[in-house]
């Protein structure tokens, strides 16, 4: 093997491996982006939740869903007259 090959390999393999650095840093760039991005959506997503939790809770109250049902719906609880049992 003569030297200017050896060199001329030499070099060719230091572009490459240069490249190569600085391919894998700019998608390591485009990675964290998309990261900081994911964690942003995965927190709007987690006060969403938290939000929806809370408001669950708060018409799980039966006073709640009484007087929503009074109120909005006219509904009153039946006198004993009104009931019928069915029997098979």
């Amino acid at each position: 093997m003569s030297a200017r090959f050896l060199i001329g390999l030499l070099i060719a393999l230091n572009i490459a491996s240069a490249v190569g650095v600085v391919m894998a840093r700019h998608r390591h760039r485009q990675l964290f982006v998309e990261l900081n991005r994911l964690e942003k959506v995965r927190d709007e997503l987690n006060v969403e939740f938290s939000r929806l939790q809370l408001e669950q809770a708060t018409w799980a109250e039966s006073t709640l869903i009484d007087r929503t049902a009074r109120e909005r719906l006219g509904m009153v609880l039946p006198v004993a007259d009104d009931i019928v049992v069915v029997r098979p």
